[in-house]
């Protein structure tokens, strides 16, 4: 049977985000790439307004999130939503509910509109009641557990008495993780008894104020607003340490089937806990036949990313998570059955998916920014496949200039140099010295102490066009 013809009109994705992360402006230029037209609810001056990708933009508020996404709905009348963090997740959850309880007692929004958004978001997310399931990491453990899918121990922690308990049958070192959490913020592996008592005490504590407002004045980020003024403590429970490495895997599913998964091996992070920086591509049947299992389990629908350790001793792999929502390496085409855009598009037009095909000869792929702001000069960015969008050059360009205005978010040499920096008195005019670090640092090359050449990855504008073609 021939394919069937591809549609005159495009399928129309609403990203939605409640922070400033570049994989998800790398998310929309490859649902575009893939043959979908893509809109966007973001904060304001979001990168994905320098993809080239993006139709039409909608500004996130993080004081009013779901009229947020109410108006963007409204407005953008897309097939799918796809949250680019959890947080947009949980608002589609929070909205999904709202609206069915007005289907039941209507009033304001006609009971039919109402209808149309909760569809809406089921086919975006899945089943409503796997809702709880995923944002709570005991219960969404219990579900695996329940399917057969290996998982570590794990236990809530409901007070100090549960911790110790805990600490004595399952031993140290173990982990604690907290619910509403995400990118490692809300994840301590402790040690001792006492690191252990002192990291559930603040992984159960609401967001301080003070925080909240630095990073929604000083960041523009406002996604812990809400929680420090509900002051909710979260619910923290406690998973078994397993000995090995991280892996990760990542899918797009359609009403509880996996229509394609990339699975990788973590081999770099921003930090003990965060995300992943370098990854190498595996193939893994059982990590494979786990998030299969799982997204039939909830029914799943959209982009989902499961976490895994691979244990050292019997190199089985453990679940340990579910991200609800795209991961930082959703973007890559990485070929049929590899390549989660086009996944998307096929489901959503029942037409072939237009699969790209860009296999690193490694496996190994540094991808960017991470990397480049782990460290800029990574041997990583040399040997790996470096994942620069170099046909996105604003993006690139708006990268490297926020990494120059926020030296706090980046490899600690930059961190440093801050410090350094501030220490010094006030220069009316520069010196020489000034002067030539300045012109070196233009040309992407920064001295160090010594006085020698660092070399750093090239991204100026004449770089930037010589290198679109690639």
């Amino acid at each position: 049977m021939a394919p069937a013809a591809q549609p005159t009109v495009k399928p129309k994705v609403l990203v939605a985000t409640t922070c400033r992360w570049y994989p998800t402006a790398r998310l929309a230029m490859a649902l575009a790439e893939a043959g979908c037209a893509v809109e966007a609810l973001c904060p304001a001056g979001h990168a994905l307004g320098k993809t080239g990708a993006v139709e039409r933009t909608y500004v996130y508020r993080g004081l009013a999130p779901l009229r947020s996404l109410e108006t963007a709905i409204t407005a953008a009348k897309p097939e799918i939503i796809v949250p680019g963090d959890d947080l947009a997740t949980w608002h589609l959850h929070e909205l999904h509910r709202q609206l069915s309880r007005r289907r039941e007692k209507p009033s304001g929004k006609a009971p039919e509109e109402s209808d149309t958004f909760c569809w809406l978001i089921e086919d975006s997310l899945g089943a409503p009641e796997s809702f709880p399931v995923v944002q709570s990491r005991s219960a969404f453990m219990e579900a695996a557990r329940a399917e057969g899918v290996l998982v570590p121990d794990f236990e809530v922690i409901g007070d100090l008495q549960d911790l110790r308990s805990w600490a004595s049958r399952a031993g140290l070192p173990t982990v604690l993780k907290a619910d509403g959490t995400s990118g490692g913020d809300g994840v301590k592996v402790v040690r001792t008894l006492a690191d252990a008592e002192l990291a559930w005490r603040k992984l159960q504590a609401p967001p301080l104020l003070a925080r909240a407002a630095k990073r929604a004045l000083a960041d523009r980020d406002r996604t812990l607003v809400w929680p420090a003024l509900k002051r909710r403590r979260a619910t923290v429970s406690a998973q078994a340490f397993i000995a090995g490495c991280e892996a990760t895997s990542t899918i797009a599913c359609w009403k509880g089937s996996v229509l394609a998964s990339l699975h990788f091996e973590v081999i770099k992070k921003t930090s003990s806990a965060g995300h992943a920086t370098v990854v190498r591509q595996i193939e893994n049947q059982e990590m494979s036949r786990a998030v299969a299992t799982m997204a039939r389990r909830l029914k799943l629908s959209g982009l989902y990313g499961f976490d895994f350790m691979l244990e050292s001793a019997s190199g089985r792999a453990y679940l340990i998570e579910i991200n609800p929502r795209s991961t930082q390496v959703a973007h890559l085409r990485l070929g049929v059955g590899q390549d989660l855009p086009a996944a998307l598009y096929a489901a959503l037009t029942g037409c072939a998916p237009r699969c790209k095909e860009r296999i690193p000869q490694n496996g190994m792929i540094a991808l960017f920014p991470q990397e480049w702001i782990r460290d800029p000069a990574s041997p990583f960015l040399q040997s790996a496949h470096h994942d620069v969008p170099w046909e996105a050059p604003e993006l690139v360009r708006d990268c490297v200039n926020r990494r120059r205005k926020q030296s706090a978010w980046y490899s600690r040499s930059a961190q440093a140099a801050t410090i350094e920096n501030a220490a010094e008195p006030e220069k009316s005019v520069p010196d020489e010295k000034d002067r030539d670090r300045d012109r070196d640092r233009d040309r992407g090359r920064d001295k160090d102490s010594d006085g020698s050449d660092a070399p750093r990855p090239l991204y100026e504008p004449a770089i930037l066009e010589s290198n679109r073609s690639r």
